[in-house]
């Protein structure tokens, strides 16, 4: 048997496969409150039906403040559990497992979605939406609380594993890189002080979770900034991870735009964050999970075979076609469709997520 069609463990949850569905904002959540909707339930049974091993939500956010953009799916209020609740049966009503990802956008909230955006220190940069301001000490409490809160209300609403966000220059991130985190109190300064937002977070959660629930993590290793997180920092922070308590971690890397890359059209392209986890290989003995740029079975299987990470995760060919694990595994299709342009994202209230490229005959 192919080994990306073998079971594995993230913590206490056994996944029958390898494949795990990356985080995808869906945009598929009232605009009001961000309750899901129906759509958002539809396009997770699909995930499930068609084969995904674990399916990590798109990120939701934990507080009113970390609202990231319009249409994002919230956890901030016990009022959304019900609607959740009945997303995560219907994942498992057709056989699959789903995760919940918690976030706060922190300086990259638009400002469609919030009155003002806050990062642990100033910023204003080219690419946000408006200025960040300076969290206070209290803000910097409370939100370790509406994360550990958000991870009780995934939990409750019967998801399977709360993974937390900490890249793409999202709040967490943004403590953890020295380029936005410019502080001199116990939040900021060296690493121990950068990586304090985390741990409290982790620890917070591990509070509300329990011990038996899987949390694990969406780690980005450098930010590809002057002066940002580097990939021997990112690695150090690694290191750390396992006596955090987690159960897993997810690699990545970059911020906004470069966390993804377009045009992949053959294997040499494909798993383009492949350093970044053999390095973390050496610092951690967690369960990795390689995102990047994957679309062929036998690149899939080769970084599973090498050692280099224990699960692959897809994050536009199952845009492209949900389908896609099941096609693997029967043999019938061993490249995805799926030609990296990124035309995935909704440009339009009640749009949501969908593939808007041309077909392409897949191998």
């Amino acid at each position: 048997m192919s080994s990306l069609f073998t079971p594995a463990k993230i913590g206490s949850l056994e996944i029958p496969n390898r494949i795990i569905r990356s985080a995808t904002a869906e945009r598929m959540a009232s605009n009001l409150d961000g309750s899901p909707r129906k759509q958002l339930k539809s396009l997770w049974v699909a995930l499930a039906k068609g084969g995904t091993g674990l399916i990590i939500s798109g990120h939701m956010y934990v507080h009113p403040s970390g609202k990231c953009h319009p249409e994002m799916t919230g956890l901030y209020s016990d009022d959304l559990i019900p609607s959740l609740k009945d997303c995560a049966d219907a994942v498992h009503a057709a056989g699959g497992k789903i995760a919940v990802q918690i976030n706060h956008g922190g300086m990259q909230c638009h400002r469609e979605a919030v009155d003002e955006t806050i990062a642990p220190s100033a910023i204003d940069e080219i690419f946000l939406d408006q200025p960040a301001r300076e969290m206070t000490t209290d803000e910097i409490k409370m939100l370790v609380k509406a994360y550990a809160q958000a991870a009780r209300r995934a939990k409750e609403a019967g998801f399977d594993a709360v993974q937390i966000h900490a890249a793409h220059g999202y709040l967490i991130s943004q403590f953890i890189s020295p380029y936005t985190n410019r502080r001199s109190d116990e939040w900021g300064g060296d690493l121990q002080g950068r990586t304090r937002f985390l741990r409290e977070v982790v620890f917070s959660v591990r509070e509300q979770v329990g011990e038996e629930c899987p949390v694990f993590i969406k780690f980005g290793m450098k930010d590809g900034l002057k002066g940002g997180l580097t990939a021997e920092m990112g690695a150090e922070v690694i290191a750390l991870m396992a006596d955090m308590g987690l159960d897993a971690v997810e690699i990545s890397g970059g911020v906004q735009a470069n966390s993804v890359r377009k045009g992949i059209r053959n294997a040499s392209r494909e798993a383009y964050f492949r350093p970044l986890v053999q390095l973390a290989r050496k610092k951690t003995d967690l369960p990795l999970i390689m995102v990047g740029g994957m679309r062929s079975k036998g690149v899939m299987e080769e970084v599973l075979s090498s050692g280099d990470a224990d699960f692959v995760a897809l994050c536009r060919p199952l845009i492209n076609d949900p389908n896609f694990p099941n096609l693997m595994k029967a043999g019938e299709q061993e490249t995805s469709g799926c030609i990296s342009s990124s035309n995935c994202w909704a440009e339009t209230l009640g749009e949501g997520i969908a593939c808007k490229c041309p077909p392409l005959k897949a191998a």
